[in-house]
């Protein structure tokens, strides 16, 4: 017990950062309220007379204005305080969803209600991302900054645990409105949050055009191939994988009993979730690129096993592994990019990031279904498997993924690190070190 009580006190040290506690714990409650949204918004779709074709719409009208908006968010974001960016966002998620679950506990919904509310989420949330981004490294500490990417993960897969058992729950007793009521709670709370932390004033570029600042923002992310070659790749791994969100529950309809099997599937994946976080919590490859991108090529194992279909608990575990590498991926990412990329424009590059990583998945989810029809479901999953490993083995022949370092010193611009590399070749963030032979 004494040991595990020392893992725990050491893997959890940057919740002793005062700033970095509040957001966690906001992020934690906004999490649980969107765990419940996730189940509850399909049985409202059919509560008030929708069909399938309605909630693809849905989904879509969430997923247009993320992709749209995500280079607006990182441009404002960069420009204001973030944390009042996060604030508004939420005050503005809250207010949607107050009106929504009113008109459905009311019985007065319709389906339109739930496309404006989608809108009006995605829209939100290509804000809230890129300024959370940017906000991480202004309340942890360099040291602990993965720890704290790692236990937001955490936090958030737990949520997909249970969220659906309690949003199921709801639904059953007391009708969808009142999940989306409580998801507006959590909003409120996660800006209660915000509003309680104290960050420091950072320094703001003097403001210019808007195409001006966003071409910046793109300067910034051409100046470093790691990051070019790494973003079109998670476009690519999210179009993949966006072959077992569609075929997944065909398959499972099919051959393995129906919704009960595909509901043991996820589970497996949330569990994964909470498992690559604690990985993530003291894991600290000195070059995390190359790990990252192999552990992304190992989660396409949840599509094979789909293939012939293995049993459905044989698939929940392949799921397990596949969603912890992804956190373990993400979170080692996202570490690089607040290590690397200066403040002033993280925000922006990581507006990119999710703009391009985005990109594919939709005209994914709207290709797989008939692909399958015309080659098969088996060899649809075989395809998208194989875009999966080729895609993220490739990108591991560009030298500066490979050579990428953790860093220990603060962010630098490019031309603060050509300064640093006369010096020190070996510490010049965001460019391409020398290769080191040097075993991990």
């Amino acid at each position: 017990m004494g040991r595990i009580w020392i893992f725990l006190r050491n893997s959890t040290e940057a919740l002793a950062e005062r700033d970095f506690r509040l957001l966690w714990l906001g992020q934690t409650g906004s999490a649980v309220g969107d765990a419940l949204v996730g189940v509850a918004l399909a049985f409202a779709v059919l509560e008030v007379g929708g069909t399938a074709a309605d909630l693809g719409l849905v989904f879509a009208a969430f997923a247009i204005p993320r992709i749209l908006l995500t280079l607006a968010g990182g441009v404002w974001s960069d420009r204001l305080p973030r944390q009042r960016v996060m604030v508004a966002c939420d005050l503005v998620r809250a207010v949607a969803q107050a009106v929504v679950s009113t008109v459905l506990i009311t019985g007065n919904g319709q389906t339109w209600h739930l496309i404006a509310l989608a809108v009006v989420m995605g829209g939100a949330h290509a804000f809230f991302v890129p300024a959370t981004t940017g906000l991480m490294p202004q309340v942890a500490s360099r040291a602990r900054l993965q720890q704290a990417n790692a236990l937001v993960s955490i936090s958030q897969s737990a949520a997909h645990i249970f969220g659906p058992l309690v949003a199921g729950l709801l639904v059953a007793t007391v009708g969808p409105g009142w999940a989306f009521a409580i998801d507006g709670g959590s909003f409120l709370l996660s800006a209660g949050f915000l509003l309680a932390m104290r960050v420091p004033a950072r320094l703001v570029e003097e403001r210019r055009t808007f195409v001006a600042e966003l071409a910046d923002g793109w300067r910034e992310v051409a100046a470093r191939p790691w990051v070019m070659a790494s973003i079109f790749t998670f476009a690519l791994s999210n179009a993949s994988l966006g072959a077992f969100q569609v075929l997944g529950p065909i398959v499972a309809t099919r051959d393995l009993g129906g919704a009960a099997s595909w509901g043991v599937i996820l589970a497996g994946g949330a569990v994964g979730g909470v498992l690559g976080g604690a990985v993530s919590l003291r894991w600290k490859p000195r070059r995390p690129l190359v790990p990252g991108f192999l552990v992304m090529a190992v989660a396409t194992v949840q599509l094979l096993l789909l293939v012939p279909p293995f049993p459905a608990p044989v698939i929940a575990l392949g799921t397990m592994v596949a969603f912890g590498g992804i956190v373990v991926s993400n979170t080692l990412w996202d570490t690089m990019l607040q290590q690397h990329i200066p403040a002033a424009v993280l925000s922006r590059v990581s507006s990119y990031d999710w703009m391009v990583s985005l990109l594919l998945q939709p005209v994914a989810f709207a290709a797989v279904g008939p692909m399958s029809e015309a080659i098969g479901l088996q060899e649809t999953l075989l395809v998208a498997a194989g875009v999966g490993i080729v895609a993220n083995t490739a990108v591991l022949l560009v030298p500066s993924v490979r050579r990428l370092r953790r860093l220990e010193g603060p962010p630098a611009t490019p031309e603060a690190g050509v300064a640093a590399a006369a010096a020190d070749p070996t510490e010049a963030p965001g460019l391409d070190p020398p290769l080191d032979d040097e075993p991990e």
